[in-house]
This record gives structure tokens, C-alpha cells and sequence, in this order.
């Protein structure tokens, strides 16, 4: 369903571009163009998602031994870098109107920003309920909000040159729309950069996890521990427990009850766990990799 509407999204999207385009250059609005070139970036994001929606669903292999979810990741990493792109080209741009003021006709402004207001919002709707759960709609997701809300402002701009007859607040206006659009891609460049640093969740409480483990009968220490998150929603724990010398079996069950707590109560999907007899020479709580030697 998400795909479905992404793709509707795309076209009405880029048919808007066009005339959103249009509009801008008769009526010599900065601020529409501005809107114009973030409705642009909306569309190639929402291109981006949706095939990134699709890639994900690919199975793994012998070469993408964990699949193509971070297609996604990816996905959203460079909407986020083009939201940067956009935002400072903006405000280069109304630099430059600040300086040398254009005359704007304000009823064409409004007309087309009040459509793509409401043509935003609409689309923001129907995104916002899978955007809780996947960066990767959620990047496209704060593209049309974002654009939302300087249509919005393009509106007030319009509307305040009509009545003032001052032609600053077209300028002023994308400055508003740079600011907020560089706002908006903070938080998906921060997780997107995040997730390909393979940080541990920054929602993870590593001590607790550390406590959680060592609590559970049987286990006498943890050590090697790596949390780390493949895609949105999709994280995965390695580590090695020490357990007092016991049959095969004995040894199975405690891996299992470790395995199962970090599923259930801190949502790992994905755990590897060694298991080691006391004795053993334990190393560094996070260790750090080595790289292999080759004759």
C-alpha cells in the first residue's frame, strides 16, 4: 500500500514541478521557485523510497549475506544530503533578492502555493502511519511536510505583498524555507550516518543490556558484545557468555534464555551468541577487531 501511494505521489508530484515552475518565473517569486526546487527534491526522495521499499524485500544471498535492507538506509541518506544541497542554494538565492528586490505578483503566489499546500498535505497524511517504523519513509515523509509548511509560507508571503505592496518577503520567506529544510534533515543524516557506522540504537541502553544478560541463569560473565543496527527496526547483537563447565545441552538452554531476552524485552532480532566454559582468557566488554593476516 505504501508503494502504491508513493508511486501516485511521484507523478502528481513532478506534474506539479512543472507547473509550480512555470508559475515562478512569470510571477518572479523566489520563494515559489524555492518551493518549486524542494516539491523537485520531494519527488526524486519519494523515487528513492519506493525502490529502496522494494529493493529491501529482496532475499539474501551468498554476497548480501543480510539482505538489501540497508537500501534504504542509503535511500534516505541522500535525500537527507539533498535537502542540504536545496537549503543553501536557497539561501544563496535570497541573498541575492535582498539585495536586488523583484517586482512579484502576489495573486498568482498565493493561487499556486495554496495548491501546493494542500497537494503536500495531503500526501504527508498518507505517508505519516509507515513513517513511524522505516527511515526510509520517513525521509520521504519530512520531504512533504517539510514542503508543506513553506507552501505555507510561500501563502503568507504572497498574501503580505499584496497588502504591504513590499516585495521582502518574498526573499524572506525562502530563508524561512532554507532554515527549516536544513532542520528537517538533521535527524535522518544523524540516524542514516548512525546506521552505516553500525553504532549501537542510540534508544539502547548498553549497561542495562550488559546487566540484563548477566542476570540470566546461568551466565557468568559477558564479554565481545557488538549491538548494531542492520536497517530501521532490524538490530542485531554478537557476544560471547561464560558459563560453568555443563553438558552440550545445559549450555543450549542458557544460549536460548539469552537469546530470547534480547528479543523480547530489548527487540534484537538478530543474535549471535558464543558460548564459553569457565576458564577461558575473557577479553574487553567491546573488543576491538583485528585485521587478518594474509601470507
Amino acid at each position: 500500500m505504501t508503494g502504491r501511494r508513493m508511486v501516485f505521489s511521484i507523478g502528481l508530484t513532478v506534474a506539479f514541478v512543472l507547473v509550480e515552475t512555470a508559475a515562478g518565473f512569470f510571477s518572479h517569486s523566489l520563494a515559489l521557485l524555492s518551493d518549486a526546487g524542494h516539491n523537485f527534491a520531494d519527488a526524486l526522495a519519494l523515487l528513492l523510497a519506493w525502490y529502496a521499499l522494494g529493493a529491501a524485500r529482496r532475499p539474501a544471498n551468498a554476497s548480501r549475506t543480510f539482505g538489501y535492507h540497508r537500501v534504504g538506509i542509503l535511500a534516505a541518506l541522500a535525500n537527507a544530503v539533498t535537502l542540504v544541497v536545496i537549503a543553501l542554494l536557497i539561501f544563496w538565492e535570497a541573498f541575492q533578492r535582498l539585495r536586488a528586490p523583484a517586482l512579484v505578483r502576489s495573486g498568482l503566489l498565493s493561487g499556486v502555493a495554496l495548491a501546493a499546500l494542500l497537494m503536500n498535505t495531503a500526501m504527508s497524511l498518507w505517508l505519516r502511519g509507515e513513517a513511524k517504523h522505516d527511515l526510509n519513509v520517513r525521509s520521504a515523509y519530512l520531504h512533504m511536510v517539510g514542503d508543506a509548511l513553506s507552501s505555507l509560507g510561500v501563502v503568507a508571503a504572497g498574501v503580505m505583498i499584496a497588502i504591504t505592496g513590499s516585495t521582502i518577503a518574498d526573499p524572506a520567506v525562502s530563508l524561512m524555507i532554507g532554515a527549516l529544510i536544513l532542520w528537517s534533515s538533521g535527524g535522518i543524516l544523524t540516524e542514516a550516518i548512525t546506521v552505516l557506522l553500525e553504532a549501537a540504537p542510540s534508544s539502547l541502553d548498553m549497561a542495562a543490556l550488559e546487566e540484563e544478560i548477566q542476570s540470566v541463569s546461568g551466565v557468568l560473565d559477558v564479554h565481545d558484545l557488538h549491538v548494531w543496527s542492520v536497517a530501521t527496526g532490524i538490530v542485531a547483537c554478537s557476544c560471547h557468555i561464560l558459563v560453568a563447565e555443563q553438558s552440550v545441552r545445559s549450555g543450549q538452554q542458557v544460549l536460548r534464555a539469552v537469546a530470547e531476552l534480547l528479543e523480547h524485552r530489548f527487540g534484537i532480532t538478530h543474535t549471535t551468541v558464543q558460548v564459553e566454559v569457565e576458564g577461558c582468557e575473557p577479553n574487553d566488554m567491546y573488543c576491538t577487531m583485528r585485521h587478518a593476516h594474509h601470507g
